[in-house]
């Protein structure tokens, strides 16, 4: 599986997913842990698969 998430996009999708992962531990909404989760693992993985379709790559090292 190639890259296709570059370094500010993986640091936009962190702090998203931390910034939800708080307001879900603050505010009781538990289903903002599933957009939190998402990004989260996208940022982690370094692949989006949504990105994939359309040929995006915000990652130009590869």
């Amino acid at each position: 599986m190639k890259k296709n998430i570059g370094k500010i996009d993986r640091f936009i999708r962190l702090a998203v997913g931390a910034v939800l992962v708080i307001l879900a531990a603050v505010i009781p909404f538990w289903w903002l842990l599933i957009p939190a989760a998402i990004a989260l693992a996208t940022a982690a993985l370094e692949r989006c698969p949504l990105y994939v379709p359309f040929g995006i790559r915000t990652n130009k090292n590869e």
